[in-house]
């Protein structure tokens, strides 16, 4: 059976993996054996897709990024040149801790900046915006920018990557979509 996706002929894929129609995956790249990549993701030039790592639908991988098990990409993820995900809080070089990978989850349409780090065991909320080099130190809520080392909350984004200034009613819109959020009780809903 043919199959419904593309690979570059430098790509390498075990097998176990699950490679839903549509994916591209680039030179150099490593899919590792019972990770699963949703519809039409695109795999960037020297990608690590570790196993048991899930990608939602039209996941965007750029180029050495790499994705280590117990992470979970939802649909619409962004995950730009250079990031890294870790999955161990405490490596050392001669202590196996494969047991204690801890879960990383990245929410639907979140952007995550070149040469960010995510420290393993820290949630990425829906829509959140992960500024370039940031480094992710704690759990981070949807629709939340974040910048720095380690990370820190400077403002909200839309959906559509724009930054969000709020009324003194807590009412905001997006100048390019027009859609509206509110911030109540230190989150942003989407009206």
């Amino acid at each position: 059976m043919e199959n419904d996706y593309f690979a570059h002929e430098s790509a390498v894929i075990d097998d176990g993996c699950n490679i839903e129609k549509g994916v591209k995956i680039w030179h150099f790249s490593h899919i590792m054996s019972n990770c699963t990549l949703g519809e039409n993701c695109n795999i960037g030039q020297n990608v690590v897709v570790s196993p048991e790592v899930v990608l939602g639908k039209n996941v965007k991988v750029q180029n050495n990024v790499s994705i280590y098990t117990g992470v979970t990409c939802a649909d619409d993820v962004f995950l730009g040149p250079s990031m890294v995900f870790t999955n161990v809080t405490n490596p050392r070089s001669a202590i196996n801790r494969k047991g204690q990978y801890a879960k990383t989850h990245v929410g639907k349409g979140a952007t995550i900046g070149a040469n960010s780090t995510i420290v393993c065991g820290h949630d990425i909320g829906e829509f959140a915006f992960i500024g370039a080099g940031a480094v992710v130190t704690k759990n981070i809520l949807p629709y939340a920018l974040v910048v720095g080392n380690p990370s820190k909350q400077i403002g909200w984004m839309s959906e559509y990557g724009q930054r969000l200034k709020f009324d003194k009613n807590n009412l905001a819109t997006c100048i390019e979509s027009g859609d509206k959020y509110e911030l109540k009780d230190g989150r942003v809903m989407k009206l």
